[in-house]
């Protein structure tokens, strides 16, 4: 008996439509990125920006194809957990420059940083409840 295929939900959707917006920002400015790839990583930076804007587009587009919504969503949890390090080095960065400038702006946008880390955890999960992973 096959087992069904994880119905649309608007937290798919979602998921989706970050996938896609983040994916074109990859593409269009890949300079934007390429700061936050771990130091270990640094000498792939365009490749690795360039490569993770591309999957991003492709998990978005499976996710919202019924056919492909489990594969992609399997696709979409790795994705998010393999960027993961990336929004961990920007936080590094951005907290490296609040040490060194302490005006309003660069505070909140570290804030930012630090608060967007533990986000990372229910993208994983809408991402696993799309591949019928979790209820």
């Amino acid at each position: 008996m096959p087992i069904a295929t994880p119905a649309l939900s608007k937290d798919v959707v979602g998921l989706a439509t970050l996938f896609v917006v983040s994916g074109v920002t990859h593409l269009a400015r890949p300079q934007v990125f390429e700061p936050i790839i771990p130091t270990p990583l640094k000498r792939y930076k365009r490749a690795l920006v360039l490569v993770s804007g591309a999957a991003e587009i492709a998990c978005a587009a499976g996710l919202v194809y019924a056919p492909t919504r489990k594969v992609a969503g399997l696709a979409s949890a790795v994705l998010l957990i393999g960027v993961l390090p990336a929004n961990v080095q920007m936080s590094v960065n951005h907290g490296r420059r609040v040490a060194r400038k302490q005006d309003l702006g660069s505070r909140a946008f570290f804030a930012g940083t630090v608060v967007r880390l533990p986000l990372q955890w229910p993208l994983i999960r809408t991402a696993l409840r799309a591949a019928g992973r979790v209820g």
